[in-house]
């Protein structure tokens, strides 16, 4: 199975979207278990969480750091857009820019996990 996960959720709401960008890293870390091929890219402002998710004292930190390998990146435009370029640039994630948008660095294609079969999922 090839699943491709999209965090889009922001830290900055509380709760709600701490359990959505926890879900989304649960699955990634099921889907590792399970031998699939896995994919998580952070967009929108789900580009913040890498520095929330990198900080040692933050309850996901040890899942984000097993789900390591699957992170794909963060979309390069969203992270311009949502002011976390310095902050992804900091954690060491690839900046994903594969689909070309007039005006803007680049933002990651959704569309390409779902034009090569990917079970896409958006937390």
């Amino acid at each position: 199975m090839k699943i491709a996960i999209i965090i889009t959720s922001d830290p900055k709401n509380g709760e709600e979207a701490l359990g959505r960008a926890f879900n989304g890293l649960a699955l990634a870390a099921e889907a590792q278990e399970k031998s699939d091929e896995v994919s998580v890219v952070f967009a929108g402002t789900g580009v913040r969480w890498p520095a929330e998710f990198s900080k040692p004292t933050h309850p996901a930190h040890g899942l984000y750091n097993a789900v390591r390998p699957a992170i794909a990146g963060a979309s390069c435009g969203c992270s311009n857009v949502f002011g976390a370029t310095k902050e992804v640039e900091a954690c060491g994630l690839p900046e994903i820019k594969d689909f070309a948008l007039a005006g803007t660095p680049g933002f990651a294609s959704i569309r390409r996990y779902l034009a090569e079969g990917w079970q896409t999922l958006v937390f």
